[in-house]
């Protein structure tokens, strides 16, 4: 990977402002990564199906255009389930996480 910057890696792991946080369909709100990590291993499917379909991807574009995070958005479009996309944001974070 890309050597990141550490104050490019604080600002993914931190909170994003209140106007950008990621709204699930069932009014669960996420403010940033780690909460994404937490709550897609336990998020309810049709939850997950109801924000990702063939055609978009929206917690790949909330990590593209809010967190600044193009590697993992790019990993999530490719994924083809929910527990995918959960174990790539966890693999995500904690290697952010060894670099801050």
């Amino acid at each position: 990977m890309v050597a990141i910057k550490k104050d490019i890696i604080r600002k993914r792991l931190s909170e994003v402002p209140d106007v950008k946080v990621f709204w699930c369909c069932n009014g669960r709100e996420l403010k940033n990564l780690r909460e994404l990590a937490t709550y897609l291993p336990e998020m309810a499917e049709e939850v997950y199906q109801r924000h990702v379909s063939s055609v978009n991807n929206d917690f790949s574009n909330w990590v593209r255009d809010v967190i600044g995070d193009v590697t993992l958005a790019n990993e999530l479009k490719k994924a083809g389930s929910r527990a995918t996309a959960a174990r790539l944001v966890k693999n995500r974070l904690e290697w952010l996480q060894t670099r801050a």
